[in-house]
């Protein structure tokens, strides 16, 4: 019978003992909000601030261009007139009186004839003034007029400037 016994032990499954073990609570906690928090604070921050103007800093001179006197150039102001007509080109400095004529020949008589009297009268330089719309041709047109006139050592500056 002992025999017996053992082959039935050996055939007996037996339940495995369940350990039971406390859960930990999460101890991790949602930051989000905080993080909102600071990034709202840096800014209001940065829009608040106001600079200090004593710890303004000195830009230096640029090394390529200058200032171009308008007292001593002759100016050209370029504007433009919409759809695809070419610009109107005033002999002044900002859209000042009547524009020199659509023609492109008169137009170019007129623009070397200014030059030329304009350094007849003692102007050192050329000065041609285009609205940003401005399309390149019609500054290249006036450009070459300029080249035209039968004066020595032209200096030609182009500036753009923005439309009031």
């Amino acid at each position: 019978m002992a025999h017996h016994q053992s082959i039935e032990a050996v055939g007996a499954v037996e339940e495995p003992v369940a350990v039971h073990r406390k859960r930990k609570d999460d101890a991790e906690m949602d930051i989000t909000p905080m993080i909102d928090i600071v990034f709202l604070l840096l800014i209001f921050f940065l829009v608040a601030a106001t600079p200090d103007q004593n710890t303004a800093v000195e830009l230096p001179p640029a090394r390529y261009g200058g200032g171009v006197s308008v007292q001593t150039s002759v100016v050209f102001t370029l504007a433009n007139r919409g759809n695809d007509e070419p610009a109107a080109v005033y002999p002044a400095d900002g859209v000042v009186g009547d524009p020199l004529p659509d023609d492109p020949e008169e137009q170019k008589r007129a623009i070397t004839s200014a030059v030329e009297e304009g350094f007849n009268e003692g102007k050192i330089a050329v000065l041609v003034k285009a609205e940003r719309s401005v399309k390149h041709k019609d500054v290249s047109r006036v450009a070459n007029a300029v080249g035209a006139a039968e004066v020595q050592d032209v200096h030609l500056h182009i500036a753009v400037f923005e439309k009031d």
